[in-house]
């Protein structure tokens, strides 16, 4: 899919309309993050999603799509890994991340992975729409401290090997930092334990460690929200 071109301060853009898909799962944030699209934007078409699922039936159900505003919290993404998952489905469709973390090394790792933006969840509606028009003119919408200069160097390295990750070994990532053994995540993705090991193998070798343990430590890193789920155990190093 190509997204339609929109050069900087392009008001006849504007004028002539443009389109959006909202996706959150929580619909007093879709309504708010709407409305102030609306306000900026009058003659916009706006489509709303709930899940990994519905964003997808959104975009497809849309092909002019300018640009789909992203939580990543919500039912079927785990995190990046439906980012990644959108990312391959539609490569040249900007998506700018609106999310609730903290966690610089996260923001990051999004825009490695091809995101237009990442916009913080209690930001201003000023705020929000400015970050909209960068990505609408061709810019990287990023906050200060996950930029260059702020960002730890270790934090940019490891954004940068996680970003290499395929959607599947993200979601096996995922899974991982989550406590499941090989025989769940093969459950949980409907795939073969040896293909689940297969992307292990990967997973360690992209991000440069020789452990699962040292893999769900690097995710933990890079997790959106506080991470308590138990370490891999010695049986399934």
């Amino acid at each position: 899919m190509a997204a339609k071109d929109h050069g900087p301060g392009d008001s006849a853009t504007e004028a002539a309309g443009l389109a959006f898909v909202v996706a959150d799962d929580h619909p007093m944030v879709r309504d708010a993050l709407a409305a102030a699209l609306k306000g900026a934007f009058p003659d916009a078409k706006i489509g709303f999603a709930g899940s990994l699922s519905e964003t997808q039936s959104a975009i497809d159900a849309a092909p002019e799509t300018d640009l789909v505003v992203l939580d990543l919290d919500m039912p079927g993404m785990l995190g990046l890994a439906g980012l990644a998952a959108l990312r391959a489905q539609h490569p040249s469709l900007p998506i700018a991340i609106v999310s609730a973390t903290t966690n610089s090394a996260a923001m990051r790792q999004a825009i490695e992975m091809g995101a237009a933006g990442f916009i913080p969840k209690l930001a201003a509606a000023d705020r929000f729409l400015d970050a909209v028009r960068m990505i609408l003119a061709g810019a990287v919408a990023l906050p200060d401290e996950a930029r260059d200069d702020a960002l730890a160097s270790r934090d940019r390295d490891l954004a940068q090997r996680a970003a290499q990750l395929t959607p599947q070994q993200h979601r096996v990532l995922s899974l991982l930092a989550e406590g499941m053994p090989n025989k769940l995540i093969a459950y949980e993705m409907q795939i073969s334990e040896p293909t689940v090991k297969a992307h292990v193998t990967e997973i360690l070798r992209k991000l440069g460690v020789t452990s699962r343990t040292q893999a769900v430590i690097l995710a933990q890193r890079l997790s959106l929200d506080p991470v308590t789920k138990p370490l891999p155990t010695a049986s399934e190093e």
